[in-house]
């Protein structure tokens, strides 16, 4: 199986990494990462993860194109779409470019790289998964916080994007979901909430991820899951 991951350098997408390789080492992993040496010698330090079949892929997400990547490879069975960026600051204080990179990164980043890798997914009959990673903070009717007015307006453009994939995919062997993430305990959190220990840790929140990356196109498509046991 072809797997891709964006931002998985730390965190809940390392975490992922790690319980995607625990799942299966047979799994070819590709991760796409402006972090690359910082990976390389964190998978090096593991020793389940430097025998494991995972490829570091030097990569940007707000700049490159389809031609960057097409010929990386011949079929994408799971795409996890995990990078993110949180700026934590009063609406009356964000700036356009403060709007516009979280967009770049946490919508059109995913939603372009999907795109692109489109005719690689879905071949031979078998069915690929697009898993977008969005956050409680953008699923609606949930509990809204200051100073992430921006982060939680692009989670919830994601959420919608992975509705809007699947019915427009669902014949072309695709299927797309979204889990909008509860208060996991990772630098990003910190960020956003300073001194709030989550109930969640980033391994337990990385091993759900990644059966679900594997196997939850056998039971849902088009949906938005919170994952949470609170948040803040």
């Amino acid at each position: 199986m072809t797997i891709l991951i964006t931002g998985a350098s730390r965190g809940i997408g390392f975490s992922t990494l790690k319980s995607l390789v625990a799942l299966d080492a047979q799994h070819k992993i590709y991760v796409l990462t402006r972090n690359t040496q910082a990976l390389k010698d964190k998978i090096e330090a593991d020793s389940q993860l430097k025998t494991a079949t995972i490829e570091v892929i030097p990569f940007d997400l707000t700049h490159f194109t389809k031609e960057d990547l097409l010929h990386l490879w011949t079929e994408v069975d799971v795409l996890i779409n995990n990078s993110g960026l949180l700026i934590n600051k009063p609406f009356s204080e964000l700036t356009e470019a403060d709007w516009l990179a979280m967009f770049q990164t946490n919508v059109l980043g995913a939603a372009q790289l999907t795109q692109s890798l489109l005719p690689l997914m879905g071949q031979n009959g078998k069915t690929s998964h697009v898993v977008n990673i969005g956050s409680m903070g953008g699923y609606q009717g949930s509990s809204k916080f200051a100073g992430l007015s921006a982060y939680s307006a692009s989670k919830g453009a994601l959420a919608i994007l992975s509705e809007c994939l699947a019915e427009e995919l669902k014949d072309k062997n695709v299927k797309c979901n979204c889990l909008c993430l509860g208060a996991v305990d990772t630098d990003m959190l910190q960020m956003a909430f300073p001194n709030y220990k989550a109930p969640t840790t980033s391994d337990e929140m990385g091993q759900f991820i990644a059966d679900f990356a594997l196997n939850g196109h056998k039971y849902f498509n088009g949906k938005v899951l919170p994952v949470s046991i609170m948040t803040p």
